[in-house]
Order: C-alpha cells, then sequence, then structure tokens
C-alpha cells in the first residue's frame, strides 16, 4: 500500500482539495481546542484522522477528540502502517469498493440506492448517507454528536433529535420486525449490526 499521509491546513481551509489519504495529528504539539477543529475538518472531507500520542502522556488521552485511530508512539513503521490502513478502512470501506452488501441489503454507492431483497428502498440523502457511514463501520458505535458532525456538520443548528427522527425513518425504510440493521445503544447513539 502507498498512501500519502499529512496535510496542507491552508488547502483544508480554502476548499478542502487535497490528495492526502490520511491525517496525522502529534497531539504533543497541539492543544485539545486545536486537535479537535483538525479532527472536525477531517471529519468533514471524509479524510480519515489518527492522533498520536507518547507513552507517557496517553493516559491524559481525552477519547471525546473522536479521531479514526489511536496511535502510541514510539511505533514500529508496520504497525504505523496497519494503523494508517484501518483507519483509512473505517472511513472509506474497502478500497475500490462501489457497493455494500449485508444480508439482504445492498447499497450501490455509485448510483445512490438502495435495495432490500430486491425490493428498491427510496431513501433521502441524509439517510443514504447515514445507513452509508454505518454500514460501513459495522460495529462501531457512533454518538448522536458525532453522526449531527459527520453528516450534517458542524454548522447546522439543529439538535441531536434530528439524528433520532432520520434513524427512525432509515429503520421504518430498511427493516423489518424480523430484520435489524441499525441498533440502538441506549444513551449513547448507534451502530450498524448485521442480522442474525
Amino acid at each position: 500500500m502507498s498512501c500519502q499521509v499529512g496535510i496542507d491546513l491552508e488547502q483544508m481551509g480554502e476548499n478542502g482539495a487535497t490528495a492526502t489519504d490520511a491525517v496525522l495529528l502529534d497531539m504533543s504539539s497541539l492543544d485539545l481546542v486545536d486537535a479537535r477543529h483538525f479532527v472536525e475538518l477531517c471529519h468533514d472531507r471524509k479524510l480519515p484522522v489518527l492522533a498520536v500520542v507518547s507513552r507517557d502522556t496517553v493516559a491524559n488521552y481525552d477519547p471525546s477528540l473522536n479521531p479514526d485511530e489511536l496511535v502510541v508512539y514510539p511505533v514500529s513503521e508496520a504497525e504505523l502502517a496497519a494503523r494508517v490502513k484501518q483507519a483509512m478502512f473505517r472511513v472509506s470501506g474497502p478500497e475500490g469498493l462501489k457497493t455494500l452488501k449485508v444480508a439482504d441489503l445492498t447499497i450501490d454507492l455509485e448510483r445512490y440506492e438502495v435495495t432490500v431483497a430486491g425490493r428498491r428502498v427510496a431513501l433521502t440523502y441524509k439517510e443514504f448517507q447515514l445507513l452509508v457511514l454505518l454500514a460501513s463501520n459495522p460495529g462501531r458505535v457512533y454518538t448522536r454528536e458525532a453522526l449531527l458532525s459527520q453528516i450534517w456538520g458542524y454548522d447546522y443548528l439543529g439538535g441531536t433529535r434530528t439524528v433520532d427522527v432520520h434513524i427512525r425513518r432509515l429503520r421504518s425504510k430498511v427493516e423489518s420486525p424480523d430484520r435489524t440493521f441499525v441498533e440502538t445503544i441506549w444513551n449513547v447513539g448507534y451502530r450498524f449490526t448485521s442480522p442474525d
């Protein structure tokens, strides 16, 4: 695997155009406010972001920063490469993936089409984005705030109730009493789960 790891903050601030595959944040050179800002920028642009902390400071790490991966240094080159790959997979799914398929749910990422058991399901754009994000990261729990940030952006003035409403509508369209794809994690958020 070859990928460019890094970031040009001016490009991200201007138009988001970047050829970067993943972003490493050196937490020893950033305060928490700046780190949160960079994580938000990366999430808005669907860029995998890895927070890098030293072994000496890992006990003080704040998990609410919510990067895609945490790296504790010193770290071997092989482990760093594996963690970058993992973060890229969490954000983008398998390389070259055009269709997500779980049980009888199929999501066509190029055509923006969803089918369940061969029946086409009409989703709004936000419902589609929610489904793709959750299905691309099965098992990962997303807080309502994280979903609001990644799907609506932090400039959205609505509250987290918006997420609940969209999840409820999404469920009503793709699930049935005997088939559940989106699981509620009470007092936390939601995760995608494969039906048994």
